[in-house]
């Protein structure tokens, strides 16, 4: 199989293939998105099971036939595959660990985004841990239990703490090294950005029958965790990278 900058191969069989795209590639078409660019188009033959953001980096599964696409599709909607992201998210929370739990009306407004709305929303639930912080910057994992468009981008903001560089629910503020290294001395007109784009990874995903995918992350939020890890509190990052 041809892999490029899209994606990188993490695991094939008869069945499934499984994929750690790149931030800034969509799994399939929607109506909001005609990106020529699409992992269904570049792993074709296969079918789309489930969807992560387009700016989202990480692992997604695709299935190669139509059995396999039936069964792996009623396992996500049952809530059977476990899924795990890590985000970079602006500020620090108050909570160590908590759960969001707040209903969701996907494409709820003009822009497309998905709403709180606890009289029409759907159920929507997120578990959350602050793994460390670096300067107004922390880092979280987070365990979705169900699948909702934008969930965790919702729920974080929801709380306080909307993911870096989120054009629809924060902003699109880069994060500099600047912004939390201890006696920082360089030059602010020159100096570059860790991170420019949704700061939210797919990490790993457990899917019955098969053992836990892991994705390593992408260079530009691996520069980010390492240098949140030398000047802010340690954390144990357990995906693999």
């Amino acid at each position: 199989m041809k892999q490029n900058q899209a994606f990188s191969l993490v695991y094939e069989d008869a069945h499934i293939v499984v994929v750690n795209k790149a931030s800034g590639i969509a799994v399939g078409g929607d109506r909001w998105d005609s990106s020529k660019d699409r992992l269904d188009r570049l792993l074709a033959p296969v079918w789309v099971v489930h969807r992560i953001d387009k700016d989202t980096s990480g692992l997604v599964v695709f299935a190669k036939d139509a059995g396999t696409h039936k069964n792996l599709s009623c396992a996500f909607e049952q809530h059977k595959v476990n899924k795990t992201y890590h985000a970079i998210v602006n500020g620090r929370p108050s909570w160590k660990e908590t759960s969001c739990e707040l209903p969701l009306v996907v494409d709820g407004d003009k822009q497309h985004r998905t709403i709180v709305d606890k009289y029409q929303g759907k159920k929507a639930l997120t578990h959350c841990k602050v793994l460390s912080f670096a300067g107004n910057y922390s880092v979280v994992e987070l365990r979705p239990q169900t699948g909702r468009t934008h969930q965790i981008r919702v729920h974080l903001a929801s709380l306080g703490h909307p993911v870096v560089c989120d054009p629809l629910y924060g902003t699109m503020k880069p994060v500099y090294l600047s912004q939390f290294k201890r006696a920082w001395h360089g030059d602010l007109a020159r100096e570059r950005p860790l991170l420019s784009r949704l700061g939210l990874h797919a990490s790993s995903l457990q899917i019955p029958g098969y053992d836990v995918f892991n994705a390593p992350l992408s260079r530009d939020m691996q520069a980010l965790f390492a240098q949140m890890n030398k000047w802010g509190y340690r954390f144990n990052y357990t995906c693999e990278h």
